[in-house]
């Protein structure tokens, strides 16, 4: 079946065809480790987890690797000279090992609260430092990089195309995180960035440094990615996604140095996530609106109504979290829970003594009702979960049979995530609820026990029980109890 994503490379919607058949190399840029992430960070990940989770559902093998930046000079204005790890290590008062663990604890206690699939790699930069020195050494080699005295440059202007995933104009092209030093006399160009930092200048104070061929320092941030690409994934993958942030300045430089060091396309596919506003303004944590999934929590609200809510929303568009916006998804997370129970419950009742040949008849009906095909059709046009999420509540107001629904709900929770398996069914006769069938068998025993045909009596308690109900009689008449084991 044909999948059809967005490419920021070409601007265009395109059919994805993958380098090897049934496969898919995918690499998201992950989180800097120096504290704990905000939801906007959490949107990030589950918008990649749900395009995991289409890619899989659709019979790929994904081998997914989005990384863990633990070194607080990669993500710094060089400018500034600040290091984010650095400085909330000594705030905190741990190492800077010891805030990056902790706060990868965090992360990853946060993302399987939100029901994200494990990738297949999570790599440090501080794990792959060899890699790391491995590309700069090549690029020095090939004459892509330069040294100076207080960095190793990538020369931009050796670079085929460097512009064409942003289509900036080079002479516009803003400076960003990692462009080194302005008064680096030595620099050959405004916008080359720095591939190896040394441990000199502003820098000479840093505490998280390694040895080089070239001089103690610590690596620059583009660098970082490429070099996990390489290692883990190949000189060439399929899809790279990230923030669109990241477009004009990170992932143009990966294109750049990756391209330089394997002499092939970094990725065929890139793929970039909107931001998610607060109240319609950018997310601030000086304003306080930074939330963390913990505040999410402390509000009294389940984490799986936050990816409810970003359910809402295509991954290239922005979205607007207000506390409002967070109790509607919570309702209709619950209105959709409820209506999932209500169709559990019948179909335990039924499962009881349903024939193997209608189980399959069930499987095959799932596989062909116009709503799997109408949630095909939407998950494989650029990952419109949104849509996919409104053919699900279309198929619960249908016409279909209830185990059907059902079959068709879980199916479709494959993809969007939201735990609809775990479920349980209610005890039928605490609502009042007893299947149509138990009330008929019922009726037939009470109307043989009042001709004193006990034999025929005992044949339809037994019958009863095999169908996982238990009836008591009373002086009153009877009482049904449903047994759920």
């Amino acid at each position: 079946m044909e999948i059809h994503l967005h490419n920021t490379l070409t601007s265009k919607k395109e059919i994805f065809k993958p380098i090897k058949p049934s496969m898919v190399s995918f690499y998201q840029c992950g989180p800097t480790v120096y504290w704990t992430q905000h939801i906007g960070n959490m949107r990030a990940v589950i918008m990649a987890d749900l395009i995991n989770r289409t890619f899989q559902y659709l019979g790929y093998k994904v081998n997914f690797v989005r990384n863990y930046t633990d070194v607080g000079h990669l993500t710094s204005d060089s400018d500034e000279g600040e290091d984010k790890i650095e400085e909330s290590a000594k705030r905190e008062g741990l190492s800077p090992k010891e805030i990056t663990e902790k706060y990868i604890k965090i992360f990853e206690e946060d993302i399987r609260a939100l029901n994200n699939l494990e990738p297949t790699v999570k790599p440090k930069a501080t794990e792959n430092i060899d890699e790391i020195l491995d590309m700069v050494q090549i690029l020095l080699d090939k004459g892509f990089a330069y040294e100076t005295e207080l960095a190793i440059y990538f020369d931009i202007t050796k670079a085929r195309d460097y512009n064409r995933l942003s289509h900036q104009i080079l002479a516009e092209q803003k400076q960003g995180a990692g462009s080194g030093e302005v008064s680096d006399s030595s620099k050959k160009n405004p916008a080359d960035f720095a591939l190896w930092f040394f441990k000199k200048g502003k820098h000479v104070n840093a505490i998280q440094t390694w040895d080089s061929p070239w001089g103690t320092g610590f690596p620059g941030w583009h660098i970082e990615c490429s070099a996990f690409i390489r290692k883990f994934l190949g000189p060439t993958i399929d899809i790279h996604m990230g923030g669109i942030e990241h477009i004009s300045i990170h992932h143009t430089n990966e294109i750049a140095q990756s391209e330089a060091v394997n002499n092939a396309p970094l990725a065929y596919y890139w793929l970039h996530n909107e931001h998610l506003l607060v109240d319609g303004k950018k997310m601030s944590k000086s304003e306080g609106t930074g939330y963390s999934l913990a505040e999410i929590k402390e509000r009294g609200f389940d984490p799986m109504a936050l990816r409810y809510f970003f359910l809402g929303a295509h991954y290239r568009s922005k979205q607007n979290f207000t506390w409002e916006a967070l109790e509607a998804a919570r309702n209709g997370l619950q209105n959709l829970r409820e209506q999932i129970r209500k169709l559990a419950t019948v179909s335990a009742f039924e499962a009881r003594y349903a024939k193997p040949l209608e189980s399959e008849k069930i499987t095959q009906r799932c596989k062909d009702n116009d709503f799997k095909q109408k949630f095909l059709d939407a998950i494989t046009d650029d990952f419109n979960i949104p849509k996919a999420l409104a053919v699900l509540q279309e198929l619960l107001k249908s016409n279909l049979a209830d185990d059907i629904k059902l079959a068709t709900a879980l199916d479709f929770d494959k993809v969007l995530g939201l735990k609809l398996s775990e479920i349980k069914p209610e005890n039928p006769s605490a609502s009042g609820e007893i299947p149509k069938e138990i009330k008929e068998l019922t009726q037939k025993r009470q109307k043989a026990r009042e001709e004193k045909n006990w034999q025929e009596s005992d044949k339809l308690r037994k019958q009863i029980e095999e169908m996982g109900f238990e009836i008591k009689d009373t002086e009153e008449g009877y009482e049904i109890t449903y047994n759920n084991q």
